[in-house]
């Protein structure tokens, strides 16, 4: 597999190994977060830590994906996807089991931290490969689909994390976390094409540092970016703080704390279906412009439940849902776009979106919980309208932009 392949328009059987390897991978690292989220108080339990840790967890994760963005992308681009990219499945699922051994916070918020690196190697890597593996309507939706499968760690992991703890140790977790995270390895090795056309074994200060220049100077790239990031922030500030503000402080069981996530993450799935199916049959930028509406409605919804309603969790929940169904329209389309905003190699512009992309989150995150612990839940709620406002002006700009060049 050393020889570049050719853009697919179709899919056979042998073909589908790749893709669903690579989204086993990332189904691994979404559930390495979301399904340990209903134990994180019992983490902090064990390790007789505050609750401030809670949300450090998933911030530790996020900040560690920030750490080997720039020079993945760009290493890629000169070595070849392949190989970058099972080292780093590779990685994720050593550090998963270490896991099992720690013995305090600190040693546990480095691991969160380590196995956050792997989503470099997803978004950097993976997704460049599957942009070039497969053409424009193919890739959108496969993107798609692979979101809809990823999606149920976030659905189903709160929920299944709740269970799991109940009969068995946390640490139990990282353990599967890891055999899941092997069984991707082996399916990329024997499955996935290389796609990098430019590489040439050589790496270059220099050359890297011209393409980053050409990349972060580039609108397109960073207008998009950053909507991309604003567009998510709500949804995963909403993951790192609902342990908290549900189970903690609304005195939630976790079981219920799960079930609440359940119709959240449903309206994903149902963004992402549709925009499997217009995928082909309509202009790649009408889901995007589809999708706007219904993430600042369902926003708006949350924030005045929020705000004006005595724990109306139901209409907050609903919010959510509405726009998590706009998000999920949104986000394939866009970062395909994105991606080819710039004639710079794919590895280097995908590099530069997810370092983008992640600096949003972590810094949104991290905004979001210290306005939840300051000034309640309204406020919480009222950041994730702003930042999703935000992202989807953002989304117009960069939209109208695209149009004029085109």
């Amino acid at each position: 597999m050393s020889s570049v392949s050719e853009p697919a328009s179709q899919l056979s059987w042998r073909q589908w190994l790749f893709p669903l390897s690579l989204v086993m991978f990332e189904f691994a690292t979404y559930i390495a977060h979301d399904m340990i989220q209903p134990g994180m108080l019992q983490v902090i339990s064990d390790f007789s830590a505050s609750a401030d840790w809670v949300s450090t967890s998933l911030t530790a994760y996020l900040c560690g994906g920030i750490l080997l963005q720039w020079l993945l992308g760009p290493l890629s681009d000169r070595l070849g996807r392949r190989p970058v990219l099972l080292a780093g499945v590779a990685f994720f699922t050593v550090t998963c089991f270490l896991t099992v051994f720690t013995q305090s916070i600190e040693q546990f918020i480095l691991m969160r931290f380590l196995q956050g690196m792997s989503l470099c190697f997803i978004g950097a890597v993976g997704y460049a490969a599957i942009q070039e593996a497969f053409n424009e309507a193919l890739s959108v939706k496969l993107m798609a689909l692979m979101a809809n499968i990823t999606l149920i760690a976030p659905l189903l992991g709160p929920l299944a994390g709740a269970v799991f703890i109940h009969y068995a140790p946390w640490k139990a977790m990282f353990a599967l976390f890891a055999l899941i995270s092997a069984l991707s390895f082996w399916g990329l090795w024997r499955s996935m094409p290389e796609t990098a056309s430019g590489r040439d074994g050589r790496f270059s200060m220099r050359r890297l540092l011209a393409d980053y220049r050409e990349v972060f100077t580039n609108a397109g790239v960073v207008t998009g970016s950053l909507s991309i990031g604003l567009i998510t922030l709500p949804l995963l500030a909403w993951v790192a703080q609902s342990p908290v503000l549900l189970i903690q402080d609304a005195g939630m069981t976790p079981l219920q704390y799960g079930w609440l996530q359940v119709p959240v993450f449903t309206g994903l799935i149902i963004g992402n279906v549709v925009l499997s199916k217009l995928s082909g049959n309509v202009n790649i930028r009408t889901p995007i412009w589809l999708g706007i509406l219904p993430i600042v409605f369902g926003l708006c919804i949350s924030t005045y439940a929020a705000l004006f309603m005595v724990n109306a969790w139901y209409w907050i929940t609903a919010g959510l849902s509405l726009y998590a169904l706009g998000s999920g329209l949104v986000n394939a389309g866009l970062y395909r776009l994105t991606l080819f905003s710039s004639p710079t190699g794919k590895g280097t512009v995908a590099a530069a979106l997810g370092l983008i992309t992640i600096v949003v989150f972590a810094a949104g995150i991290e905004l979001a919980k210290q306005l939840y612990f300051a000034q309640g839940y309204g406020i919480f709620m009222l950041a994730g309208l702003l930042f999703g406002t935000a992202g989807t002006l953002l989304i117009t700009l960069f939209l109208k932009r695209a149009i004029k060049a085109g």
